[in-house]
């Protein structure tokens, strides 16, 4: 778990650094031409930030309760994420250069957290601290 919570923060971190600075036309292709757009976008930012940080705090001690709280919540997250990249790309017909390797990204990321979990409940692993 060390190492996803490592990347996870790694990820999380740069994502949220970026979308606070710049405008989110690399993910989604038109720009967010609207300041409620490049608001709610800089919110995204900031949460993303914060989830990064948490991952890198809990790292260290990724056996804990709540570190596989932490992960559990990453799976919610990086699945809500693939389902609304697809819609936006399949449905909405928003495109970009960055939409299609986000989404492989998320869900290489939900795949991982989900094994983690099942791993260490197969060890008996992160159960009560």
């Amino acid at each position: 778990m060390k190492n996803l919570l490592t990347m996870s923060a790694v990820i999380e971190v740069g994502a949220g650094l970026a979308l606070l600075a710049l405008p989110a036309a690399l993910l989604f292709g038109p720009p967010l031409d609207t300041p409620a757009g490049a608001t709610v976008v800089r919110v995204a930012g900031a949460a993303l930030l914060a989830i990064g940080v948490a991952c890198w705090l809990a790292r260290g001690d990724s056996q804990s309760r709540a570190a596989r709280g932490l992960i559990s919540a990453l799976v919610i997250y990086n699945a809500g994420t693939v389902i609304a990249m697809v819609y936006a790309g399949l449905r909405l017909g928003l495109s970009s250069s960055g939409l299609w390797p986000a989404a492989l990204i998320h869900a290489v990321m939900t795949v991982w957290c989900v094994a983690s979990l099942l791993r260490g409940r197969a060890t008996g692993r992160g159960r009560g601290r």
